[in-house]
């Protein structure tokens, strides 16, 4: 089925933006952008007064993994077996069920990064999936993303509380080497046709080691220098997730060339990880030219709380343009799928959502539709 929208404001998120124009759809996919397009067999969809922009990307989130649909929690996010479970995949983890997705969706969030959650060192492999369906392999978009690494609180938190190791950050740092190091001999070796033993956290550290995906690194304040130490003595490339301090070591996430996740920022302060959020990072970040997603950490967050993230980045002095980079383009490179979603181009994925004011800047802004591959998921 083809679908026209007509006579929008299109916030393209590339260097365009046009006051007043038309996107065709057709197989799931843009087909055409422009001003007075027609076409007599396509579904009108009239944009009169909307902003019309690419769904909006959320780059860290755990929905379907910590359940909060039954009378009590569920956690899937967290292994917390070993401190080492590389290879664990976070799509079996999953219920597609899980009413934050329909929310994530009729607030125009159209992608996520599902993520296991911090408990370990290695904590697994997460992937990026579109936010409609009911099947989370039809839904996935790129499976995996990366490889998702915790330092600092949490995995001490985990393995303290049993006096084993990694009980200190000392601890947590010499599992993350060791790891790095256990992992290249690995490849090293089956570069070299030597006979090894297969092992799955080895094959799956070495995508990052290949260059296939980054690293995911939950960490904040002075754990970020280790971040940025190890995933550059083994060339990975990176993000800093959650990355609350970050105004601290701008120099060097900078040189590094790393990417950051921030937030949540709607969260409480407290001695420890949370102790400076400081929102007016991602500012000074995106003008030193780096690649920053705006994140919710959602369910512990609700999903809408992205408006919020924009609004408060944009209080702190940063463009509304950009702070929309930070939920759209920025998060597509972020998953490794910016060739598919984020901007607003002929031959992406038709995931479009239709907004009657200004996210982050307008209280009462709303979400009227939402597309996904095409197809009309929410209309308001």
């Amino acid at each position: 089925m083809k679908i026209l929208i007509k006579n929008g404001t299109l916030c393209t998120m590339t260097e365009n933006k046009i006051e007043k124009g038309d996107i065709l759809i057709e197989g799931g996919k843009i087909a055409a952008i422009g001003s007075e397009i027609q076409d007599p067999a396509a579904q009108v969809i009239d944009a009169c007064g909307l902003y019309v922009m690419p769904g909006l990307i959320d780059a860290h989130s755990h929905i379907g993994l910590f359940d909060f649909n039954n009378e009590y929690t569920v956690d899937d996010a967290n292994e917390m077996t070993d401190p080492v479970t590389i290879a664990v995949d976070a799509r079996y983890g999953v219920n597609p069920k899980a009413r934050e997705f329909r929310a994530s969706y009729e607030h125009g969030i159209t992608t996520l990064l599902i993520t296991p959650g911090s408990g370990d060192v290695f904590c697994g492999l997460p992937f990026a999936l579109k936010t409609y369906g009911n099947n989370v392999f039809d839904m996935t978009l790129k499976a995996p993303c990366a490889v998702k690494i915790a330092l600092g609180g949490n995995p001490k938190n985990t393995y303290g509380d049993r006096k084993q190791l990694p009980m200190t950050r000392m601890g947590v740092a010499h599992v993350l080497k060791e790891t790095f190091r256990k992992a290249k001999e690995y490849l090293d070796k089956k570069e070299r046709k030597e006979d090894v033993d297969y092992d799955a956290n080895m094959e799956a550290l070495g995508l990052a080691l290949k260059g296939e995906v980054p690293c995911k690194v939950h960490c904040t304040q002075y754990d970020m220098l280790t971040a940025i130490e190890v995933c550059k003595e083994y060339g990975v490339h990176f993000s800093l997730e959650h990355a609350w301090g970050a105004t601290d070591y701008m120099d060097e996430i900078v040189e590094s060339g790393c990417d950051i996740c921030y937030g949540p920022i709607a969260t409480y302060r407290s001695p420890g990880e949370r102790r400076k959020i400081d929102v007016e990072a991602v500012k000074e970040l995106d003008q030193r030219g780096v690649n920053v997603a705006l994140i919710t950490d959602s369910p512990i967050l609700s999903e809408q709380s992205l408006y919020h993230h924009i609004g408060e980045a944009v209080r702190e002095g940063l463009p509304q343009e950009r702070a929309l980079r930070m939920v759209t383009v920025n998060a597509a490179k972020v998953l490794g799928v910016a060739d598919r979603i984020g901007t607003l181009e002929v031959g992406k994925d038709a995931d479009i959502i239709l907004v009657r004011g200004r996210l982050g800047l307008d209280t009462d802004a709303k979400v009227e539709y939402t597309l996904i591959d095409g197809n009309i998921v929410y209309k308001r």
